[in-house]
């Protein structure tokens, strides 16, 4: 009997935390720097594809104010022959965009979601947006998915927390 009673202390605890504490808990956890380990996409038709290859490259940083910065990109990007990114060719250009996919901007958590708002992106469409993106972390890995990708259909994240 005596041990319902510490349960139930920490479950009343619980509900009785202010909203905004729940999710600065849930922003905490998330603080600090990531890098990418996978990036995979299920389009509509039930395909599945890699848009930045088996072994992308990335960033994302969630700093304790509420900013974040994601950067992700294809290690098969091709260089520039010209050596000035100001001279590229058409398919030069067309690999960059297509190879990478940074934006940044401000995040909260609701509800078991991250909620980018972003401000800016390489992606112009997604400049002024909010998107929800339900997560997990366990141990050092974060995963995310994002509904609706870039690319089509939706994606799953994973990153690791950076050492």
């Amino acid at each position: 009997m005596h041990r319902a009673y510490p349960l139930a202390a920490v479950a009343l605890l619980a509900v009785s935390l202010p909203a905004h504490e729940v999710f600065a808990q849930g922003m905490k956890e998330l603080v600090g720097t990531w890098t990418v380990v996978s990036n995979d996409t299920t389009r509509a038709d039930g395909t599945r594809m890699q848009p930045f290859g088996a072994q992308p490259v990335g960033i994302l940083i969630f700093d304790s104010e509420g900013r974040y910065t994601l950067q992700i990109c294809s290690t098969d990007r091709p260089k520039f022959a010209s050596d000035n990114r100001m001279q590229g060719t058409p398919e030069e250009y067309k690999a960059a965009v297509h190879g990478c996919n940074p934006h940044w901007g401000r995040y909260s958590v609701d509800a078991g979601n991250i909620v980018f708002k972003i401000e800016h992106a390489m992606f112009a469409n997604w400049e002024g947006a909010e998107q929800k993106r339900p997560f997990t972390i366990k141990g050092d890995e974060l995963t995310y998915k994002v509904p609706t990708a870039s690319t089509g259909g939706t994606a799953v994240l994973v990153w690791r927390r950076a050492k």
